[in-house]
């Protein structure tokens, strides 16, 4: 049986105190925000968001490695 991913909204992810609310609505407009939409509200996909984040510090420590 798959598992379940956690979803939360925006507001619960930015409660959590790594990313601001404001941080991920932009995220959001920018269609890097990974989640679906129930209804009028958006629901982020946890697990996922914190894969993209390491995937992203990762890649952002490579590039500096080089300079």
């Amino acid at each position: 049986m798959p598992k379940m991913p956690k979803m939360r909204t925006i507001r619960q992810v930015a409660a959590m105190g790594v990313l601001s609310e404001h941080y991920l609505r932009l995220r959001l407009k920018q269609g890097k925000l990974p989640g679906v939409y129930a209804g009028s509200r958006f629901l982020v996909d946890v697990d996922a968001l914190s894969e993209m984040l390491k995937t992203e510090s990762r890649s952002n420590l490579r590039s500096e490695a080089r300079t």
